[in-house]
């Protein structure tokens, strides 16, 4: 007689009671939710290459940032490296579409993380306010940067990039504003997210273009 299989146990959601807490905020998160479904925010383990393409994707669209992206991956490999991308140098860089000020900033990560002055490999046994006072402390590694890495690498659960133009813009629609909110009053609208403001950003970034890390 064969053997009867144990039926499947699905894994909890991690999220679930992040989208508890925004659910219950009000009727516009509830069909926000509804209309995307669960989140699907999961960390990255490649924390180098999610540094890197944050610099990449400084003030430009998603779109070109995952297209320089995808070309200095050609040249330099997969994953990125430190070492590779030092060797290849600021020339090197700009060849595949970077600003001789953003190829610096990669060299200057990429030195940091060689000389072990960045620790990502451990960051996260810190609080954020350390490993945002650590990363900042590169040359053209800004608030921003770090945000996406909190979010995108650490999945940080109370995050919230103010600054972003996408989540400004989103928070416009969410909110039915006639300006874009400036970062003050992003922070006061998402206050109310409080602690899962990382989650409130994943659906405002789904529902207006998708997250631009």
């Amino acid at each position: 007689m064969a053997k009867r299989r144990k039926p499947l146990v699905e894994p909890s959601d991690p999220w679930a009671p992040a989208l508890d807490h925004l659910r219950a905020l009000d009727e516009k998160w509830r069909s926000k939710i509804d209309r995307i479904g669960p989140c699907r925010l999961t960390a990255r383990p490649d924390r180098f290459g999610t540094l890197v393409r944050a610099i990449i994707g400084q003030q430009i669209s998603s779109k070109a940032a995952r297209a320089i992206d995808r070309k200095l991956r050609e040249i330099g490999g997969e994953p990125h490296e430190p070492r590779r991308l030092m060797e290849l140098g600021v020339e090197g860089l700009r060849g595949v579409g970077l600003s001789t000020m953003k190829a610096r900033y990669v060299l200057n990560l990429a030195e940091a993380i060689e000389t072990g002055a960045a620790p990502i490999d451990r960051v996260h046994e810190w609080e954020d306010a350390e490993i945002i006072k650590n990363l900042t402390s590169i040359k053209g590694i800004g608030p921003w940067t770090v945000e996406m890495f909190l979010i995108f690498c650490l999945n940080r659960p109370d995050v919230l990039s103010a600054g972003d133009l996408g989540i400004r813009m989103a928070l416009k629609n969410h909110y039915e504003l006639d300006e874009l909110p400036t970062p003050r009053l992003c922070r006061e609208l998402t206050e109310p997210a409080r602690p899962y403001r990382t989650i409130a950003m994943w659906y405002l970034w789904e529902e207006f273009d998708g997250p631009n890390s």
